[in-house]
């Protein structure tokens, strides 16, 4: 009877030791060696570790969601150039208009401004 859960039991023990080993391993045998360069703010817009009330600024935000909105859209042309020409002239003209529409987002978000970082 509990030779049916060894192959359960077998694929959680290497699930785990795939997710915690080259955590441990990266703790004990990376350097330690914060310095000024290791601590400054990275990809956040704001300094780490001051009060959580300061104000920030958002177009550090804005810039990041735009980024996420397109790149997910033109992650829509990968499926789409696969099965093109299974769906024909009709996938091809319904992308073409998702293009135009894009585009013209695009051109919008440049006019206004939204992607100028001072």
């Amino acid at each position: 009877m509990l030779e049916n859960y060894f192959p359960i039991l077998l694929f959680v023990l290497v699930g785990l030791a795939v997710g915690v080993l080259p955590q441990v391993m990266g703790f004990l045998l990376a350097p330690h060696r914060p310095d000024d360069k290791k601590n400054s703010p990275y990809e956040c817009g704001f300094e780490a570790f001051e009060d959580a009330r300061m104000k920030f600024d958002v177009r550090y935000y804005l810039v990041a969601i735009l980024f996420i909105l397109f790149d997910l859209e033109i992650a829509f042309l990968f499926p789409w150039a696969v099965v093109l020409q299974e769906i024909g002239l009709f996938g091809f003209f319904a992308m073409m208009i998702f293009l135009a529409i894009l585009v013209v987002g695009f051109a919008y978000e440049w006019k206004k401004g939204a992607l100028e970082w001072e």
